[in-house]
């Protein structure tokens, strides 16, 4: 058969229509959400809370997968390397696009890797002691670190963790030299601080049991946490700090926008759902926990920033 000009013209015009439809159809197959982390820490019950709604919402399967490895980054550079079709998605924190495109570099991840979807938590950091120790506030933990340089210890869940990051943030605030010991999980700060051989524990609010039994020293947040009225915000004591751990549900960058217009209207009906609000009430998650793809993108692109400047000032390793 002979192709004419007239046919040419009329596959051309039949290719957006396609488009279309095949965007319509979005979801015709079940959805597969990375956790590059271990099953049962606090990010991965969120993410269990949030995918039935969402999967009922649009009508197909929606199945977590747990990919751990090199601190979240072999889960989340497989995600990057998926087809961006918005059938393999993320669940992260936002240190998948300003802290380990940095740390890992080898990964290959990049700050453009992902198209954020809906932010659905926020973790706050904390700054917690033994209750007989005698670090009050802030200002005490800033005189002891001035008496006795880099010999006040603190400990975190690992070297280039949101928590480490907060409390190399405070320190350059404060101007004080202050000890990292990093542990492989939060219960292991908690347990070497309570023994004595660590004086400060920088932790994420809803990550460890047992946190009513210590002194909080401060938050790290523009406002204090509902759960913890009493303990200051670093803000309060004088300190303008305010980092804090915020993430949600990303696709790979290059995926449509239909599609992930699609995804953030199933994302925001189930992160307020009653189900994923009481999930977050467990967590220690603050009320404004969700935020739209803009505003969540607008975040996103401030944490970026925010983070380059704290890692160029700290040892990798």
């Amino acid at each position: 058969m002979t192709i004419t000009r007239r046919h040419l013209a009329v596959a051309a015009a039949a290719l957006p229509l396609a488009k279309a439809r095949a965007q319509e159809a979005f979801p015709s197959r079940p959805i597969q959400v990375v956790m590059p982390y271990a099953p049962g820490n606090a990010t991965d019950v969120l993410l269990r809370a949030l995918t039935p709604t969402v999967a009922s919402l649009l009508g197909q399967p929606v199945v977590v997968i747990n990919r751990e490895g090199a601190a979240g980054a072999v889960g989340s550079a497989s995600v990057a390397r998926a087809a961006p079709d918005g059938y393999t998605l993320l669940f992260v924190p936002a240190l998948v696009a300003s802290v380990l495109p940095v740390t890992q570099a080898g990964s290959g991840l990049r700050p453009e890797s992902f198209a954020p979807i809906c932010q659905t938590f926020s973790n706050t950091m904390a700054l917690v002691v033994r209750p007989d120790s005698p670090i009050t506030d802030l200002r005490a933990l800033q005189a002891a670190a001035h008496a006795q340089p880099g010999r006040i210890t603190y400990g975190t869940l690992g070297i280039t963790s949101i928590p480490h990051l907060a409390m190399e943030q405070w320190a350059a605030a404060a101007g004080v030299q202050v000890e990292h010991v990093p542990y492989r999980s939060s219960g292991m700060v908690i347990t070497e601080l309570l023994a004595g051989r660590i004086d400060i524990g920088a932790i994420v609010l809803g990550t460890v049991p047992g946190l009513r039994e210590m002194r909080m020293l401060t938050v790290f947040d523009a406002r204090r946490h509902p759960d913890f009225p009493d303990a200051p915000t670093a803000l309060e004591q004088g300190f303008d700090v305010q980092p804090a751990s915020f993430g949600g549900l990303f696709a790979p960058a290059g995926t449509p926008e239909p599609v992930l217009a699609r995804l953030e209207a199933a994302c925001q009906s189930a992160a307020v759902s009653e189900t994923y609000r009481s999930t977050a009430r467990t967590g220690f998650q603050p009320a404004d926990y969700y935020r739209p793809r803009v505003e969540f993108a607008r975040r996103l692109r401030q944490d970026i920033d925010d983070k380059a400047a704290v890692l160029r000032n700290i040892r990798l390793n």
